[in-house]
C-alpha cells in the first residue's frame, strides 16, 4: 500500500444525501472518504450528480450518524400503533397547503 492509499484510508467516511430537482427530501445515495466536509461536498458532486440531477447536497460524517437497531423495532414503533389519533388523517388540511 502506497502513502496515498494509506492517507485516503485514514480520511473520515462521509454519508452523502442528494435532493433531486423534482423532490423535496434529501435521499441517501452512498458514502465516500474525504479529508473534510468541503471536500466531501465536492467529491459527492463529482461522483453522485454527474447528470445535473441534484439541487442540494448534504454530507454527514458517518461516525456522527446514530441509528437504532432492528431489534429495537418493537420498543420504538409499536407504541405508535395504539395512538392512531396522531396520524395526519385526523387533522383538517387548510386550503393552499402543498407538499405534505
Amino acid at each position: 500500500m502506497n502513502n496515498e492509499q494509506k492517507t485516503r484510508r485514514e480520511w473520515p467516511l462521509w454519508e452523502i444525501f442528494i435532493r433531486s430537482q423534482h423532490g423535496l427530501a434529501h435521499k441517501h445515495v452512498g458514502s465516500l472518504h474525504a479529508v473534510d466536509g468541503a471536500s466531501a461536498v465536492q467529491h459527492a458532486r463529482d461522483v453522485y450528480t454527474r447528470r445535473n440531477e441534484g439541487v442540494s447536497i448534504w454530507v454527514v460524517r458517518a461516525a456522527d450518524v446514530l441509528a437504532s437497531s432492528p431489534g429495537d423495532k418493537e420498543a420504538l414503533f409499536d407504541a405508535a400503533q395504539s395512538k392512531v389519533y396522531r396520524h395526519p388523517t385526523f387533522f383538517p388540511m387548510p386550503e393552499g397547503v402543498e407538499h405534505i
